[in-house]
């Protein structure tokens, strides 16, 4: 009987270890204590290009690259000093394009190290950053995109709207940011400027300040403003077109490196310019570029609106001053008139003033305000000054009585319009005020002295326009000589963020500080003390002195 062959003896752990070696995937050796090669594979071989025979004790200086004789020895240093293995990333040891993970760990006389293909990952990792970055741009496109059509759609005060546009794309698109316009008139502004550096802010401000002065016709914004030209040009290019001067060496302190030109245009014509500045190193991809064209668009549809609406402000206010006509030339007395039209375009509303001489000879004044702000309650309110006066005249009858047979006639001829009145007779050659309200803020008179005495609380009787039977009120007080009598609308005294109250207590004290006066003199400093830069409102006002000081 034959028996089949008995358990193999296992190899030798020397035989066991060579092939290990020989078979290993990856470059590894060895080097001793003073840094010489003491073993490699043969993956390093390969990698090295050189047998083992040719690099087995030498220095890993003469049988690595600089850069990688360098990282293999700083990796085995720091494994062996510190007791513990290091891994660093390097270039391809083998010159090619990719990357190697070096790993070195201790081992007694020395250290190992091995070389690991990581290019895969590595570029797996560039991808993944470069995608994280991309998205991350397009998310601040979309923001700044958002942030314009806010800041844009349905801006009234085009300017200062236009103007804070440079504060959004920069950093979001560039360094820095000149935004212009041309104006009605066709001139070119620059209304607003910002750069990412605080210390260049009031570099970019002052250059955007004299720029236009000393354009040349060739430049990329003079082109743009032109013919609507967009260009992305080296700002040596532009200095080089640039006359010698304060522009010029403003523009080189500046530092940029690109300038980006994109026209803003409506209807095809340009109505203004979008300026970015790139420092080195910063450049705009497809991206950028689409989003900066987007926001320049969305200017120019911005300017187009202001002027559009801005014209139909100055018809609609040409409208509604047509119908208040200068106060008349009263003996004895002396009378101003203020309107102010709301900033809102083409908003118009009921604000009314009126003088005239009662049948008797002495002298009255109305203020009034028709319900809305449209060109309806424009309308409305010529109609029923006209009544008013009318009423006056024909009838010979007091301020109450008057308001009484407005009403009356609002009740017949202009059913469902609602509008406040107040007015003022002087009587006695000035030294006595007959007046009634009929919902209208009250009427201030101010002394020579500077007491101010406000005639009523709250709103007075009921508005016209609700009630025609209700009984009117009329009130007489004494004027001392030189007293000033005011009537005004809702719109001096009232704001979004106090009430009317507030505002009739701000109004006396101004009236007190502005006592001596001239009457010209005084209706224009109440307006600049009360009213903000941009009227909610549109404002009326009328004043008169019988007596005036001189």
């Amino acid at each position: 009987m034959t028996r089949g062959p008995g358990p193999q003896p296992p190899p030798r752990t020397a035989d066991l270890a060579d092939g290990v070696l020989a078979t290993m995937p990856a470059a590894l050796g060895c080097l001793d204590a003073a840094g010489r090669v003491a073993l490699v594979n043969a993956e390093a071989e390969r990698l090295m290009g050189r047998p083992a025979a040719d690099v087995l004790g030498r220095p890993v200086t003469e049988v690595f690259a600089a850069g990688t004789a360098a990282a293999v020895a700083a990796a085995c240093h720091g494994a062996v000093t510190g007791g513990e293995p290091v891994s660093v990333e390097v270039p391809d040891p083998a010159g090619g394009g990719g990357w190697s993970a070096l790993h070195a760990w201790p081992v007694a006389d020395g250290a190992a190290f091995a070389f690991v293909d990581v290019t895969a990952r590595r570029l797996a990792q560039e991808e993944a950053e470069r995608a994280r970055r991309t998205a991350e741009r397009a998310g601040a496109r979309t923001a700044l995109l958002a942030a314009v059509t806010g800041e844009l759609s349905g801006a009234l005060d085009g300017e200062s709207a236009l103007g804070s546009l440079a504060r959004l794309v920069v950093p979001a698109l560039a360094d820095g940011c000149v935004v212009t316009v041309i104006d009605r008139e066709g001139r070119a502004r620059d209304v607003g400027s910002w750069h990412v550096d605080p210390a260049r802010r009031p570099l970019l401000e002052r250059y955007a300040a004299v720029r236009l002065d000393t354009l040349p016709p060739a430049s990329p914004v003079a082109r743009a403003l032109r013919a609507g030209t967009a260009a992305q040009e080296p700002v040596d290019a532009v200095l080089a077109l640039m006359p010698p001067g304060p522009a010029r060496g403003l523009l080189e302190t500046l530092g940029a490196r690109t300038a980006v030109v994109l026209p803003l245009t409506a209807d095809g014509r340009p109505v203004g310019v979008l300026t970015l500045y790139l420092d080195p190193g910063h450049a705009l991809d497809d991206g950028d570029l689409a989003a900066a064209r987007e926001v320049a668009a969305q200017a120019g549809r911005a300017v187009d609106r202001v002027h559009r609406q801005s014209q139909q402000a100055q018809l609609a206010e040409g409208l509604q001053r047509s119908l208040l006509t200068d106060p008349p030339t009263i003996a004895g007395a002396q009378v101003v008139a203020r309107y102010v039209p709301a900033a809102e375009a083409a908003r118009v509303g009921g604000d009314w003033y009126d003088a005239f001489l009662h049948p008797d000879g002495d002298p009255v004044v109305v203020i009034g305000d028709v319900a809305g702000h449209d060109t309806a309650a424009a309308a409305e309110m010529g109609q029923l000054r006209g009544l008013l006066r009318g009423i006056a005249h024909y009838s010979g009858a007091g301020p109450a009585e008057v308001l009484r047979g407005l009403d009356a006639a609002m009740a017949a001829m202009h059913p469902g319009t609602l509008a406040t009145a107040a007015i003022a007779r002087l009587e006695r050659g000035g030294a006595l005020l007959r007046w009634a309200s009929a919902g209208h803020p009250p009427p201030l008179v101010a002394d020579p002295d500077g007491t101010v005495t406000v005639l009523a609380d709250g709103f007075g009787d009921l508005l016209l326009g609700v009630d025609p039977t209700v009984v009117r009120r009329e009130s007489a007080v004494p004027l001392r000589p030189g007293a000033v009598v005011l009537l005004y609308t809702d719109g001096l005294v009232e704001r979004r963020d106090s009430g009317v109250d507030e505002g009739v207590a701000r109004l006396r004290r101004y009236l007190a500080e502005l006592a001596g006066r001239s009457l010209e003199r005084l209706a224009d400093e109440l307006l600049a003390r009360m009213l903000p830069p941009t009227p909610e409102d549109d404002v009326a006002l009328v004043a008169i002195c019988v007596q005036p000081r001189d």
